[in-house]
């Protein structure tokens, strides 16, 4: 299942060609994950993955520029290839109703306190599992 966040667009994000600037799109796709891993409302400290991660690496393709719109983007986000110390969310973002721009990030669930990557637990993989998709 994807999960759908709309994201408004901020004046500044736009570039001296009136397009989004590239960069946007990175925190676009942060404002999606937090929307699901951290705001969603049927989270908690055991499912929610609130107890941290951090971003491993990210990939992000173009495919058209984006201009500046009260309307917020759409974004698309879901996960795979869970395994037992990371994952990666996918995510298509549409501009109107047309896809814009797709990426990915691998995460990592992380211990604060001890300074070190940790294990996802069952139910953080279960979590995750609700929100797969093959697409």
């Amino acid at each position: 299942m994807r999960h759908t966040v709309h994201v408004p667009m901020r004046w500044s994000d736009m570039d001296a060609y009136q397009h989004i600037n590239n960069v946007a799109f990175l925190g676009y796709f942060e404002m999606a994950r937090v929307n699901l891993f951290f705001e969603h409302p049927t989270h908690d400290e055991r499912t929610g993955m609130r107890r941290g991660l951090v971003v491993h690496s990210h990939e992000i393709t173009y495919k058209r520029p984006v201009e500046y719109d009260a309307e917020p983007l759409e974004i698309q986000i879901w996960v795979s290839a869970v395994r037992a110390a990371s994952f990666r969310c996918h995510y298509e973002l549409f501009d109107h109703g047309q896809l814009a721009v797709t990426g990915s990030t691998m995460l990592v669930p992380f211990d604060f306190a001890l300074n070190r990557p940790r294990r996802i637990t069952p139910e953080e993989k279960a979590f995750l599992a609700r929100y797969g998709d093959d697409s």
